[in-house]
């Protein structure tokens, strides 16, 4: 070829050859699997913990960058139409008149926790679900909220004592849904309000501070908002606030604190010195409390940096798990309170302690990285919070329980340790429960995903939704998560964006699944994916790309030696009760509903029923299953989608599981009215093998999910 032509078309071919080239490396993927992310590094788009803070492993996006989609979606619209989107009409403590949430001077007949309750979930769900009506509603709260701050700071219902205490409970749940509401809107009201608040609050004398019973538990909802503050305006007299905060707030870092000798004298027990000696290792023993005050030192640690107040929290997490959390489902059995001898799984949570739990396992994983706080906040969400309310939403159980085979209106005192109709489905359960319920699903899909120290999204807890967030150097990306998860092993994740952007987008791979696989664009990635970790994909990421996560499911039976060998089964994420045949008997809820429920003037009490829920079918089964080969015992069917996109009930279930069970005669309900206490297992019963049918725990209003387990000898009789 003469040397004058070669040289023209390597003039022209060389930089196609070089674009190919460069856009082939660009496209390459750097893919790496990590226990936690580093936080070395500091996102550049959101709101990150300053110094002297330390780092959180992943950060909140604001509310409403992450939006519901598929059945979650559903269940928000469920509340909008049910009990939380129609609360601010019926419920006493709602209403506007005379209410100290809209009153300058913070009195008036209703204002305490209640209002700030309910606003938590229903402000949110308007927002997630852009809702104007929703919106509107919430900003009236919102104003009286803000306008109601008093020349020293001080804002929200006028609760102090002749002695000069202030009771700072209601104003630390208020903060949240304000925090909310700026994420939302940037109002900067809401930063000039917690300013003047917080110095309100540095300035309250030492000895009249965080004094008393709730408030001074659950000090670490008031430390939470302080750090909010502080890494927008770094403002270093928060820090001082801080410290305060904490050094007021009950040491849940300690052992044998006399508060729970205050408990316990406040509920007429016996003395704290006539229970067992573990009973001193906690520092409450109220199911709510726990739930949401465990995480209080890992908060402090951000300040303190001491890993010591970091591990107090998984203490207080294993402490309780130790003691009463031998049931299936992600809680511990605690009635209003854990009582030594009471953990059987008959005993149940409040609704409250469930949501409250969600919510810490949301701030645990933020701080820490540690992918267990999101396993097990989706254990909770997939299994027990369904099983607490109605289909409808418009009524709730106060008490939950994994072994729960009637939801009556009958007083189960001391069975359970509460006096009233606690077990009924009812829409006014209790005053808490009622109004604090509505957080727990929109909390949920805000945490669904995170950013990551390196500019970077984390998909956190696996659910149908779609994500808009800032990305890599100066990218924004949207990510639409289409998934039936946990009903369903695969996971769609497509890329949205107008131009190229590079950037890490981390997975976490759940503690259940021992073979996830992930394919980008068609191709598998060439990568061992551990359960209980994170694979970071780093590519320059293109409009239409597309991730597919297959998470394959196992059938698991997990045994519960502390709890008399009873088993539970699971397949996936997913924990399975024995379905048992339903009768709901309608009462009507002023006459069934508990001393302190408090209707507004007017309302149409018909309208808002309650349910008793009785079995039409046996539910004194025992299990029988080959340990050895758990796939001859156990068979997997699954159904239709259901039309009405909501999987959480018998009729809907898209998955259920045949199963072998006996008779045990023996077991009934006990003089309490409650199901009977297990006995330890194997138990040896004469009736004959029969197939039983399993459906996920949180579709089963009566549940039986702690089995016993039938063995061949005939040593145990029930």
């Amino acid at each position: 070829m003469d040397l004058r032509i070669s040289t023209i078309l390597i003039g022209i071919l060389l930089p196609f050859f070089i674009g190919c080239s460069s856009q082939n490396e660009s496209k390459v993927s750097k893919v790496s699997v990590v226990e936690r992310p580093n936080t070395d590094v500091v996102n550049k788009h959101y709101v990150s913990n300053k110094a002297p803070l330390k780092p959180s492993a992943f950060i909140k996006l604001p509310v409403g960058a992450v939006r519901p989609e598929g059945w979650v979606k559903t269940y928000l619209e469920r509340q909008r139409d049910g009990l939380t989107g129609n609360l601010g009409n019926i419920s006493a403590w709602l209403q506007k008149e005379d209410n100290a949430w809209l009153s300058k001077s913070g009195e008036g007949k209703w204002g305490w926790e209640e209002v700030p309750y309910w606003l938590k979930g229903y402000a949110n769900i308007g927002y997630l679900l852009d809702d104007k009506q929703m919106i509107n509603e919430a900003m009236v709260w919102i104003n009286g909220a803000i306008n109601g701050q008093r020349e020293n700071g001080n804002f929200g219902p006028k609760r102090i004592r002749k002695d000069g205490r202030q009771d700072f409970w209601g104003n630390m749940i208020m903060l949240y849904c304000l925090q909310s509401y700026y994420e939302y809107s940037g109002d900067q009201r809401v930063i000039d309000l917690m300013t003047k608040y917080f110095k309100y609050q540095l300035d309250f004398p030492e000895d009249k501070f965080l004094t008393w019973y709730w408030q001074k538990v659950r000090g670490g909802d008031n430390l939470h908002s302080v750090f909010w503050l502080y890494n927008r305006t770094g403002d270093k007299f928060l820090l001082d606030l801080a410290e305060k905060i904490h050094r007021n707030t009950a040491d849940w870092t300690s052992r044998g604190h006399d508060l729970n000798a205050i408990h316990c004298r406040k509920h007429k027990r016996e003395t704290v010195e006539e229970w067992p000696a573990w009973f001193h290792d906690q520092i409450d023993w109220h199911n709510v409390n726990h739930a949401q005050c465990f995480r209080e030192p890992a908060q402090y640690y951000l300040l303190s940096g001491d890993q010591k107040d970091l591990a107090a929290s998984y203490d207080n997490f294993d402490i309780m798990r130790e003691h009463f959390g031998q049931v299936p489902g992600g809680m511990f059995g605690s009635d209003e309170n854990a009582r030594p001898g009471y953990d059987d799984p008959r005993q149940g949570i409040e609704t409250c302690g469930i949501v409250e739990q969600m919510n810490s396992n949301e701030h645990m994983l933020r701080i820490t990285g540690d992918p267990f706080w999101a396993d097990h906040t989706e254990e909770v969400a997939f299994n027990t919070y369904p099983a607490a309310t109605m289909p409808d939403f418009k009524s709730l159980h106060y008490i939950t329980s994994p072994n729960m085979v009637l939801c009556d209106a009958a007083n189960h005192h001391p069975g359970i340790d509460n006096r009233g109709p606690f077990l009924m489905m009812n829409p006014f359960s209790s005053r808490c429960c009622q109004h604090n319920h509505a957080q727990g699903w929109p909390y949920f899909v805000e945490n669904l995903w995170m950013a990551t120290p390196d500019n970077g999204l984390l998909a956190a807890i696996y659910s149908a939704s779609k994500v808009t967030a800032k990305v890599g150097e100066s990218g924004e990306v949207t990510i639409h998560e289409k998934t039936n998860y946990p009903f369903e092993e695969n996971i769609k994740l497509s890329i949205e964006t107008e131009s190229a952007v590079n950037f890490p987008l981390y997975l976490r791979i759940p503690a259940w699944c021992t073979n996830a696989k992930i394919s980008v664009n068609g191709e598998k990635l060439d990568v061992v994916a551990k359960a209980k970790s994170y694979v970071v994909i780093e590519r320059n990421w293109e409009n239409d790309d597309e991730v597919v996560l297959e998470f394959p499911m196992q059938l698991n039976v997990t045994k519960w030696e502390k709890n008399h060998n009873s088993v539970s089964v699971s397949y996936g994420p997913l924990t399975y009760s024995l379905k048992i045949g339903e009768r709901y008997d309608r009462k009507e809820s002023d006459k069934t509903a508990i001393g302190d429920s408090r209707w507004q003037e007017g309302v149409d009490k018909h309208n808002w029923p309650s349910y008793e829920i009785l079995p039409t079918s046996n539910w004194n089964y025992g299990l029988v299953y080959d340990e050895v080969n758990l796939e001859s015992s156990f068979k997997v069917e699954r159904k239709e989608w259901p039309s009405s996109n909501f999987p959480f009930t018998l009729d809907e279930v898209p998955i259920v599981i045949k199963a072998k069970g006996k008779l045990i005669p023996s077991w009934k309900i006990d003089e309490h009215g409650l199901c009977g206490e297990l006995k330890d297992s194997p138990v040896y019963t004469e009736e004959k093998t029969e197939d039983i049918e399993l459906v996920p725990m949180g579709a089963a209003r009566l549940r039986i999910c702690s089995f016993p387990v039938v063995g061949d000898e005939k040593a145990n009789r029930w």
